[in-house]
């Protein structure tokens, strides 16, 4: 039986990564997957196509709403469940079972799910260090993700770390989402280079605006707070390779949190020179 689910695949030049997503969720899952293209160049919307997955095409105006909010508010899915998938996260078997369980039977009074993500870093899955959690499951209409006015300071033409603000209690789910990102140290980089002048410029803009402060989870009143300290990287790596066990990837798990350090320091250094700008 056919979830009453839309599983929505935000894309852009995702032909490498956006079969295995498809080939994970199969044909017996959900009542509707719906790809989000932002202009691709690639075989993405041809491979989309084959597997009989509607495409949405969407083009980024520089301002909100983004990508997620943009699908939520013009093309409302019919069902009553909504996940929202990355290209490259693959659901597992035992993840699956859990969201029949959990959609069929023990959903009562609960507007939306946490889901935990493995986290792969130079070829193999990290086994200590930070976990991993998105609120990406949730009730059609229960609510959108955080409303962030943007005036085209960033190419991020789609929700990165906000997160859906929800009308109703949460739940979270125990198995994982496997998170395959292999696309290379290179590609990290860049990446994080783009997410923390994002997340340095959301800070200007979102700190002192108490209705969005309102909207932060405890962990992201922690972290805006830290953001104001140059120790902010120190305190991540602190707590990621001693307190969670990054320490047992070895060589790995020290690299990975050397460099979440760094991202953190770089986000600490361009909120000071914002200010310094302003």
């Amino acid at each position: 039986m056919l979830l009453d689910l839309t599983i929505a695949i935000p894309v852009k030049n995702e032909e490498n990564s956006l079969k295995g997503c498809l080939d994970a969720i199969g044909p017996d899952l959900a009542k509707k997957i719906i790809v989000i293209d932002s202009g691709s160049t690639d075989r993405t919307r041809a491979i989309a196509e084959t597997y009989g997955a509607e495409v949405v095409d969407f083009k980024w105006d520089g301002r909100y709403p983004k990508k997620r909010n943009w699908f939520l508010q013009n093309h409302a899915p019919l069902t009553k469940w909504i996940l929202f998938l990355d290209a490259d996260e693959h659901l597992t078997l035992d993840f699956k079972q859990e969201l029949r369980d959990a959609l069929t039977n023990g959903s009562d009074g609960i507007a939306g799910y946490w889901l935990k993500y493995t986290i792969f870093f130079m070829g193999k899955n990290l086994k200590g260090g930070y976990p991993l959690y998105k609120l990406a499951l949730f009730k059609v209409g229960a609510g959108e993700y955080e409303r962030i006015d943007e005036d085209q300071w960033s190419k991020l033409d789609m929700e990165i770390h906000e997160h859906p603000v929800l009308n109703g209690e949460t739940g979270k789910f125990k198995n994982k989402i496997d998170h395959m990102d292999f696309r290379g140290i290179s590609h990290y980089v860049i990446k994080h280079n783009e997410y923390a002048s994002w997340e340095a410029k959301r800070y200007m803009t979102a700190v002192n605006d108490p209705v969005v402060r309102e909207s932060w989870t405890w962990k992201q009143k922690i972290k805006y707070r830290l953001m104001r300290s140059v120790f902010i990287g120190p305190v991540y790596f602190f707590g990621s390779y001693i307190l969670l066990g990054g320490f047992r990837d070895g060589k790995r798990g020290l690299s990975f949190a050397i460099m979440k350090m760094s991202y953190f320091n770089q986000v600490y250094c361009m909120i000071q020179e914002l200010k310094i700008n302003k």
